[in-house]
């Protein structure tokens, strides 16, 4: 009885094919059976699931046996036989060989240990063949860009494998068909190809009977998002069968697939917000159990899908960058560096995760990284001099590697935040020496904002100059546009005054008047910080105060130079205040700089470089500047009031 049993139900499990065991059954005793097919299980790992075709052959042969032996199924609800109750953990015991299979896989460290691995096997079922191409992808793989050697494409083993998946692709289990895809287009196979074709209409067809669990469609929708054609009809059946599911089913992987494949459907995002909203939501709870590169997939997901509505999980996946700042690979640094960058997040304990890891690897990253790291620096206004000369050093060391986008990403940081590093003659002696050798390389655009850059921090491009105000140069900067947009114009004009104001040894070419612009304070593209406005305030009741009235001092200047000024008062030969509006016995302009927050680095009393380069400027232009920052207020109102009549007004100094 319990031999028939046992029988039966070895020709029902899914995961188990009868290799030589039916013989055994047949030639040893009942008392014998479960000791032969426990041994034939524990070496056995690689006994294969069957494809359909065999499980029908295999019940066949067994319903023969059963009959020869005259031997009927135990009646149900009777005591089981002690053979029946050790059968009972049969399935557990075949998902331990299976995770015994696929350890033995990851222990091998080349594509030829795989396949002679495989090569040893008499059989082998659709999901394990599917990992060995998958472990096969894991060792050969490079950059996750390259294609696999020529041997291992065209070697027996290999090709055996791909057969058995264009032969048996109808009868393969969901989750042996969905691996082989995913391990087929890893490996870079030709989409074209038969086997592909067989495989994505099979998928096709599974799809439309809706038979595919949720796992199963998210990892064919990261497989099809790597194929064209018939790839985006599909993806959009897998969403309309994941919008059925209860988010509670899905794995923190099938998470992250679920984002990835609406990243291929962007057009289909307004149409499904509100199950992305409902994702989003849910995706709070599993941000502990994710990966450095999920954490990172999911970011760049929500910044191509604009979901800037989701800042409260963007702020919990920040917190927990933190934590695998040093797990993550360069590129997945950079994607989440980009989304930060993006939502305007801001984190300083990211930033000093960031300054440690940087510190530490300072020669390694490599130029995509190291300019959107500055770049992170730039946006958020961090002046983080860790971080800024570890970038310096980076460029020093491989100026060769960086393209002309990447130098500009890795300069502007340096004259925005107004920060000479260390080594600055090594590295604008490096950065001279690119332009130079590759002057025509750089997009005219990039170059004048480099340029621009190292005028901010007392760096003078002198020897561009003359090829900068140059015709051929601005009309390449031009382009096929019409006009020269106003940050462009902004940038020359300022130069322009640089070449005049601190680099008088100049003789070269001027820039023509018809390029320059007549104001550097703009709505838009403005190289001037607007004044903080409740600073103004207390500085304007601290002046009246002290000078008595209203009418001796004028705000918002605007000066024949392009710059306003916030505050100007104006003083005779004796030193005395005259009105705003007196034009005549004029001996000094005080112009007072009321410099608020927005004006500094981040946390730091540290100008930002346009702020800097306008104090320098008005100083040769003649004004006396005195700066009222936020942090360190000059004026006090002790009690001393200044009249505006000369007999009894102090001097001013």
């Amino acid at each position: 009885m319990a031999l028939v049993t046992l029988c039966r139900n070895l020709c029902h499990l899914c995961d188990f094919r009868l290799h030589g065991a039916l013989s055994a059954l047949k030639s040893r005793s009942a008392s014998h059976t479960h000791k032969a097919v426990r041994e034939h299980l524990r070496w056995s790992i690689l006994a294969p699931p069957p494809t359909t075709s065999c499980i029908q052959s295999h019940h066949t042969c067994c319903e023969h046996f059963c009959s020869e032996n005259s031997t009927e199924p135990q009646p149900i609800g009777q005591p089981e036989s002690p053979q029946m109750q050790d059968w009972d953990g049969f399935e557990q015991n075949t998902e331990h060989m299976d995770k015994m299979f696929h350890r033995k896989l990851n222990s091998f460290t080349s594509s030829e240990e795989v396949l002679s691995f495989v090569g040893t096997l008499e059989t082998l079922s659709d999901t394990r063949a599917a990992g060995a191409l998958q472990r096969i992808w894991e060792v050969e793989k490079k950059d996750d860009t390259g294609r696999l050697p020529r041997g291992v494409l065209e070697d027996r083993v290999f090709k055996s494998l791909c057969f058995q998946f264009i032969r048996q692709s109808p009868g393969l289990t969901n989750t042996g068909l969905v691996t082989a895809l995913q391990a087929l287009t890893l490996l870079h196979v030709d989409p074209q190809s038969s086997l592909f074709e067989n495989l994505v209409a099979e998928c096709h067809n599974r799809l439309q009977k809706g038979v595919l669990e949720v796992h199963d469609l998210c990892v064919l929708g990261q497989s099809l998002i790597k194929l064209q054609g018939p790839s985006r009809m599909l993806l959009e059946l897998i969403i309309g069968q994941l919008q059925g599911e209860e988010l509670d089913r899905f794995s923190p992987e099938d998470i992250v697939a679920l984002y990835r494949i609406f990243q291929a459907c962007p057009e289909k995002v307004d149409q499904h917000q509100p199950f992305l909203n409902k994702i989003n939501s849910f995706s709070l709870s599993i941000v502990p159990s994710l990966s450095p590169k999920a954490i990172s997939q999911v970011l760049s997901v929500l910044v191509a899908l604009d979901q800037t509505h989701a800042l409260p999980l963007v702020i919990k996946l920040g917190k927990y960058v933190v934590r695998h700042i040093p797990r993550f690979t360069g590129e997945e640094l950079g994607s989440v560096l980009e989304a930060f960058i993006y939502f305007g997040y801001n984190d300083r304990f990211f930033t000093k995760a960031l300054e440690h890891h940087i510190d530490t690897l300072s020669l390694t990253p490599n130029p995509e990284v190291v300019s959107r790291i500055t770049q992170y620096c730039s946006r958020k206004r961090i002046l983080s001099e860790p971080i800024l000369n570890a970038a310096a050093e980076s460029f020093v060391c491989q100026s060769e590697k960086f393209s002309p986008s990447q130098i500009s990403d890795l300069i502007e940081p340096f004259g925005k935040l107004n920060y000479l590093p260390p080594n600055a003659p090594a590295f604008f002696r490096k950065l001279e020496n690119m332009i130079f050798t590759h002057f025509h390389d750089f997009p005219p655009k990039k170059l004048l904002r480099i340029l621009h850059s190292c005028s901010l921090i007392e760096r003078h491009p002198v020897n561009f100059m003359a090829k900068i105000f140059s015709p051929y140069f601005l009309q390449q900067l031009q382009g096929t546009e019409s006009y020269l947009d106003r940050l462009s114009l902004a940038q020359l004009t300022q130069l322009f005054l640089t070449s005049i104001l601190e680099c008088p040894f100049y003789k070269g070419p001027r820039l023509l008047p018809k390029y320059q612009v007549k104001s550097f304070l703009t709505p838009c593209c403005s190289l001037e910080t607007p004044m903080d406005f409740q600073l103004y305030k207390s500085v304007m009741t601290g002046l009246i105060d002290l000078l008595g009235a209203r009418q001796y001092f004028a705000s918002k200047v605007f000066t024949p130079y392009c710059y306003t000024i916030d505050v100007e008062i104006k003083l005779d030969a004796e030193g005395f205040v005259l009105p705003c509006t007196a034009d005549e016995d004029i001996h000094k302009r005080v112009a007072l700089c009321v410099d608020g927050p927005r004006r500094f680095c981040f946390n730091s009393s540290n100008l930002l470089g346009k702020e800097a380069i306008k104090q320098r400027h008005l100083r040769l232009l003649g004004y006396e500047v005195v700066q009222v920052s936020f942090h360190l207020f000059l004026f006090s109102l002790k009690g001393t009031k200044c009249s505006a009549n000369p007999a009894d007004q102090a001097s001013y100094t």
